[in-house]
């Protein structure tokens, strides 16, 4: 079972193959589809997520 590191959203392993990871200060992170197309242009451009 994974968890989206914004907003809580909880998938199977086998559902979370459209989600993004990104490390972010060395720690993986994790979002799920729609929020990784909410916030594409911050993870892009590497912004930290305390800043979206």
């Amino acid at each position: 079972m994974r968890t989206c590191d914004m907003c809580g959203r909880q998938a199977e392993e086998a559902d979370t193959l459209t989600w993004t990871t990104s490390v972010e200060n060395g720690r993986r992170r994790t979002y799920c589809e729609e929020c990784s197309r909410t916030h594409l242009r911050a993870i892009e451009g590497k912004l930290d997520s305390a800043w979206w």
